[in-house]
C-alpha cells in the first residue's frame, strides 16, 4: 500500500494591510516586534471576503535581521458573513542586504527571499468547515504597507 502524493490546491490570496511596527524589546539575542493588521482583501477560487481590522504579526527577529519568525493572528469575514480566524506561523529570511531593504520599507522582489508559512483556520460548522479539516501552506511577499499571501490547501 502506498500513500497518495500530496498536491497543492490554490484557495485564496490575501492582501493584508499592515501598520507601523511596534518595537517590543529584545530577549536572548532576538528583537521582538508587533505589526498591527489593519484590514485587507481576500480573493480566490474558494473564498472571497475581507481581512478584519484586528490582529497582528508577532515577530522574533535575529539580531542580524536575516531571519524573522512570526506568528500572525487575525480574522477574515467571507462573502456570506462567516468570520474565520487564522493563525499563521511563518518564516522569512534571505541575504542580509535584502532583509535590510525590507526592513527599510523598500519594495523587494519576493524571489530574493524566503517567506513561507503554515496557516491554520478556525471556522464554524457549515460551508466553511473544510478550512478546519485540512492542512495549508502559504507563500508571502512583503510590500511597504502590506503583505500579500497565497494560501494553498494540501490535498
Amino acid at each position: 500500500m502506498t500513500p497518495t502524493e500530496p498536491r497543492l490546491e490554490a484557495v485564496f490570496t490575501a492582501e493584508v494591510t499592515v501598520g507601523a511596527a511596534i518595537e517590543a524589546g529584545g530577549t536572548a539575542g532576538l528583537r521582538r516586534r508587533i505589526v498591527p493588521i489593519l484590514g485587507g482583501a481576500v480573493r480566490g477560487p474558494r473564498l472571497v471576503g475581507e481581512v478584519l481590522t484586528l490582529g497582528a504579526d508577532w515577530q522574533l527577529i535575529e539580531e542580524e535581521g536575516a531571519i524573522t519568525r512570526l506568528v500572525a493572528r487575525y480574522a477574515m469575514r467571507v462573502s456570506d458573513g462567516t468570520v474565520i480566524t487564522i493563525v499563521n506561523r511563518a518564516l522569512r529570511h534571505g541575504p542580509a542586504a535584502v532583509m535590510a531593504r525590507l526592513a527599510a520599507g523598500e519594495a523587494v522582489d519576493p524571489a530574493l527571499y524566503y517567506f513561507r508559512g503554515a496557516p491554520s483556520f478556525e471556522a464554524p460548522s457549515g460551508p466553511h468547515r473544510w478550512l478546519s479539516e485540512s492542512l495549508f501552506v502559504c507563500s508571502g511577499a512583503r510590500a511597504p504597507r502590506a503583505v500579500v499571501i497565497d494560501f494553498y490547501r494540501v490535498a
